[in-house]
């Protein structure tokens, strides 16, 4: 399912710390080696590094790699050199701050993220930045997205496999003539998707498109908000589909969304990448790199490339 590829035996946190210094040293930095090093690490043999480098040479890795790289490749790296809870609670941090304007990233963390992914998640982000993530997303929202939001990231859900067919059914109804009623930001329709099990939705949404005739997210279609409700569904009933699409629309607009493509490419690498991979395949017959490849360049595009797995 990961694309990161780790050489078996790995060096050393030491010898990676003594290579990235040398890396580090004389005219220029020496980026093929940092990415020879850092690209190739999983999560907990980047935080060894980190440890070794400091300890070796009293000098934060952070701090010496932002004085030596920059740009959209200087982002993917520190994107990717965290533990992924601190990266996604720095990544939450960033999108609460911006509100409405990045409230994907919040959906995705919320229903992406098991409850105790979400857990972890939260608890980082009031140990980092001595504040609670709902109350950052309130602060930074008003409305029906405020309603959403915060109700995504409150909830701690049940995890287990177990669905009420019954429930299923009733809450199918429940949506539809909210739906039908144009109620959008519905009390039930922001119940529904924050307190039920991943599975006990997705068994919702199967019974919504098997009595109404049409996928949900089918006649969810309009404004921002309307879209927030689709994301969430999106993420929760297929999320691997749901990050090619991000991929998908990060890559073919005009410029390239790279804030999208990074994010979905460093915070997948050691999750489920390859598997997004053969969806984005499938359904643009061209392959995830040679598409980034296309769209990049530099530095960025050789890290970026080594995460996916090339």
């Amino acid at each position: 399912m990961a694309t990161l590829s780790v050489p078996t035996p790995a060096p050393t946190a030491v010898e990676d710390a003594e290579k990235l210094k040398k890396a580090f040293q004389g005219w220029g930095t020496d980026e093929k080696a940092v990415i020879s090093v850092l690209a190739h690490r999983d999560a907990t043999q980047r935080k060894q590094i980190r440890l070794a480098y400091e300890d070796l040479y009293k000098e934060d890795l952070l701090k010496r790699l932002e004085s030596e790289i920059s740009g959209d490749f200087e982002k993917a790296v520190f994107r990717w050199i965290f533990d992924p809870i601190e990266r996604q609670a720095i990544l939450a941090n960033v999108a609460a701050k911006k509100g409405i304007e990045d409230y994907r990233v919040i959906v995705e963390i919320a229903c992406v993220s098991s409850p105790a992914e979400l857990l972890a998640v939260k608890q980082a982000y009031h140990a980092r930045f001595k504040r609670s993530l709902e109350e950052d997303v309130a602060s930074h929202t008003t409305g029906d997205f405020r309603k959403l939001l915060v109700a995504l990231v409150s909830t701690y859900k049940y995890d287990g496999a177990e669905i009420d067919t019954k429930l299923a059914s009733s809450e199918a109804k429940i949506l539809h003539n909210a739906i039908v009623e144009k109620a959008f930001n519905h009390d039930e329709i922001i119940r529904i998707l924050s307190t039920r099990s991943r599975a006990q939705l997705i068994a919702t949404f199967n019974c919504y498109k098997d009595e109404f005739g049409a996928s949900i997210n089918k006649v969810l279609s309009g404004d921002e908000f309307l879209s927030a409700l689709r994301s969430a569904i999106r993420c929760i009933n297929s999320p691997q589909k749901y990050f090619e699409k991000i991929l998908r629309n990060a890559l073919n607009k005009p410029g390239t969304d790279k804030d999208g493509l990074t994010r979905v490419i460093v915070t997948h690498a050691e999750k489920d990448l390859k598997v997004i991979k053969e969806i984005y395949h499938k359904r643009n017959n061209v392959t995830l790199d040679h598409a980034v490849a296309k769209e990049t360049s530099g530095d960025y595009k050789a890290f970026l490339l080594a995460l996916i797995g090339n």
